[in-house]
């Protein structure tokens, strides 16, 4: 590779931009753990609900009177 014809401020735009690439990456992996935290919590209260929903008895029997 030939470098000879980077000048300074090539290099230092392309050292922003490796930066910023760098901090973008660390955003998207943050943000993605905080969608599988939340994904695995709702996935915790769905089988509680069904945990929940096994008593048969539960709510098969309905009084009203008007």
């Amino acid at each position: 590779m030939d470098i000879t014809g980077l000048s300074v401020d090539s290099i230092t735009t392309l050292a922003m931009g490796i930066r910023q690439m760098d901090t973008l990456s660390k955003v998207n992996t943050g943000l993605l753990s905080m969608s599988l935290d939340t994904a695995s919590a709702q996935g915790d209260e769905l089988v509680k609900m069904m945990e929940l929903s096994v008593n048969p008895s539960v709510g098969s029997n309905f009084d009203m009177s008007v």
